[in-house]
């Protein structure tokens, strides 16, 4: 039996949302959209510095997309750009091989049968790359 898309745990992160809203007055906000399937994604980030201090998103997407958005929005504090990209490439290459040699943060695996799905690949990534969008604008976009 083969692992489902849509397994129990990443429908239920899905819907636990973590951080789930748009944030007042963010640092940075970035929007994200793939016409493909229509999903649409913002992260709003509050920094210290050049490290997240809050993050907040707001989806319009499949669930994939909302368990991503989740995600991100249970290991994000803390992060800054070095650690977002390093994240966004691991599930690029969890999405395009199959394979994790290392995670960033947990339960990255929990995306893995996403791999088989190629037109669903997109929808696990999206968040990922609004966050690191968002972290990789300057400072000075923002004075």
């Amino acid at each position: 039996m083969t692992e489902s898309v849509y397994q129990d745990a990443l429908v239920k992160l899905a819907r636990v949302a973590h951080a789930n809203g748009r944030l007042e007055q963010p640092d940075r906000s970035q929007r994200v959209d793939n016409p493909l399937c229509g999903d649409e994604v913002t992260i709003d980030l509050k920094l210290e510095g050049a490290v997240v201090a809050q993050v907040g998103h707001k989806v319009r997407g499949c669930v994939l997309c909302e368990a991503s958005a989740s995600w991100i929005g249970q290991h994000a504090v803390g992060c800054d750009e070095q650690l977002a990209n390093a994240v966004l490439e691991q599930m690029r290459r969890l999405m395009e091989e199959g394979e994790l040699d290392s995670a960033s943060w947990p339960d990255t695996d929990l995306f893995a049968p996403v791999h088989r799905v190629k037109s669903r690949r997109r929808c696990v990534l999206l968040p990922l790359e609004a966050l690191h969008q968002a972290l990789a604008q300057s400072s000075a976009e923002h004075s």
